[in-house]
Parts: structure tokens; sequence; C-alpha cells
């Protein structure tokens, strides 16, 4: 397998998971100069997750579903937010880090709004990182799990997206150069509310959820801008079960289920808050979460 080209513009950039060093491209894989191998997948990833398995990712159900609901456009509202939050923040030459990118649906509206911009998408479902290897040419993708320290350098980004994604405050705060932007997206309490009526199991919005989210990232990370995105969208049965199915629920109903259509919602609302936040200086930031594996500052290449 060689190289992916979108992977080559971040061997400055990415630190070897096991002992930090640079890593090098060899025949199919990356390698560290302590001989830390870590293979190139056939359809396009690199696999840099070992060890012990992830404590998120989707399973192969859950990235089918959201592969077909997002191909909709449904979605697209949201999409052009966190696309233009992002290109506010990023330079001519910027790098774009998807953490929990999924099938790189919004990495990819991203780079295209930004054409010298290069992605790195970073997700623990090898399902979804199949699509998101192929999302755009100037995407990247490898496994990773967002609670681990990220086997990137210090301020190796410009920009982290966190689109309905588990966060991790202080990685996004090492990773992001001193300018850069975190884009967080998550659900507001009335987001797919006749969903949540029709499948009671379905997990429930936190009411306490903006209040968590604030605690946790309030230590690294001041709000410079929110938008709440907010919109009724028209579904039909298969699309709804898609959403359902896509969405870390207690149980996924699937096409094959015996299912009442005339019990499916045909109008669900779509209701999401996109921040953008400005990292804290490096001396007002708590210095707890700092991992010193992943110490070394990323090399000027931009």
């Amino acid at each position: 397998m060689l190289l992916p080209p979108a992977v080559e513009p971040f061997l400055a950039l990415l630190r070897c998971p096991t002992c930090a060093a640079r890593l090098r491209p060899g025949p199919g894989a990356l390698r560290c100069p302590a001989g830390h191998t870590f293979n190139i997948a056939r359809h396009g990833y690199v696999s840099l997750l070992t060890g012990t398995r992830a404590t998120s990712g989707d399973d192969a159900a859950m990235a089918r579903a959201r592969d077909r609901f997002l191909a909709t456009g449904r979605y697209g509202p949201i999409r052009r937010v966190v696309a233009r939050l992002a290109a506010d923040a990023v330079p001519g030459q910027g790098t774009v880090v998807d953490v929990g990118c999924g099938t790189g649906y919004y990495l990819a509206d991203v780079l295209d709004r930004l054409p010298g911009a290069r992605g790195l998408g970073l997700d623990a479902s090898v399902r979804a990182l199949r699509t998101a290897a192929r999302a755009h040419p100037r995407a990247a993708a490898a496994t990773w799990d967002v609670f681990r320290p990220f086997p990137l350098a210090d301020g190796a980004a410009d920009v982290v997206l966190d689109v309905f994604a588990p966060r991790n405050p202080s990685e996004f705060h090492r990773v992001l150069r001193s300018g850069g932007r975190l884009v967080v997206v998550r659900p507001t309490g009335r987001h797919l509310t006749e969903l949540r009526r029709w499948m009671p199991g379905m997990v429930a919005i936190d009411p306490a959820k903006e209040q968590r989210l604030h605690h946790a990232l309030a230590p690294f990370f001041d709000p410079a801008r929110t938008e709440h995105v907010e919109y009724v969208m028209s579904l039909t049965a298969p699309e709804a079960l898609d959403l359902v199915g896509m969405t870390p629920s207690a149980r996924h109903p699937t096409r094959a289920d015996p299912v009442d259509d005339g019990l499916l919602p045909d109008r669900v609302t779509v209701s999401v808050l996109a921040t953008a936040y400005r990292p804290k200086g490096r001396d007002q930031a708590p210095t707890g979460g700092h991992h010193p594996a992943f110490g070394a500052s990323a090399e000027p290449s931009r």
C-alpha cells in the first residue's frame, strides 16, 4: 500500500502513539525510529490505534445509517455553519483536525471552503474511516480514541472540529495553535423531539448538557461566537429509521424491522448549537491535562 497523498503533508505533525517520535513512511506503513509500526489500510486510513479497545466509535450498522442519511443533505445547514465557523479561523494553508470525524462529512465541506487547507479525521470506527479516507482529496484519516492523548505535536492544528462527538478539552487545547479555534456542535433539548416521542429508547438530551460543556471547556477555552441552527426537515420513513440508527441509542431499528409508517414522524425538528472557542494562553490553561510524551511542537510547515 502506497502512502496516501493526503497523509504525506501530516508527517511533520504526527507523533508515534507509543514513544512520541516522528513518524516516517515505509512500505505499507508509518514507522518511528524505535521501530513502532502502524499499518496503512487498503482503504487509505492509517491504523494508529493499538492495544486496548477504543471506548467509543460507531459500529457497522451505525456507520451505514450515517452514510445514507448524510447523503440526503438533510443536515446541510449544520454542515454549512461548521464550515463557516472554521473558515473564519483557518489561514490559507491551514490544518483542520476533525475529532470523531465519522465519515468525514463535515471535514470535507470545510476543505471545500478552504482550497489551501489540509484535513485529518480521527475516529475509533474503522467502518466510518473507510468512507472518511475518501471524503476529500486533501483529507487524511486515522484510527484514534478521543479519550487518549492525540498522536499530534503541540500546536499542530489551526482548527479542531468536534461535531456530535466526545470531547477531550485538554488535548484540544494542546494541539491547537495559540490563535486557533475549536468548533463544537451539540444538540439542544429540542433536537429530534418528534423522533424521541416515537422511540422513547433513544438517548435523551441531558438538560445540564450546556452547563457540563461549559464546566469542561472553561479552563481551556473562551467562547468567541455561537450560532443556533434550528429548522424543520421532512423525512421519508427510511430516512427516519437511518436518523435513529446513526445515533447511540439503546436500540437501533433497521429497515428490516416491522414498522408502521403511519407512526413515524414525517417532519422532525433539528436544533443544534455551534460554537467557536478561542484557546486560552498556555499560562492560563491548567497543565494537568498535558501529556509530556506528545510535547514536541510542530515544525513550521505552512
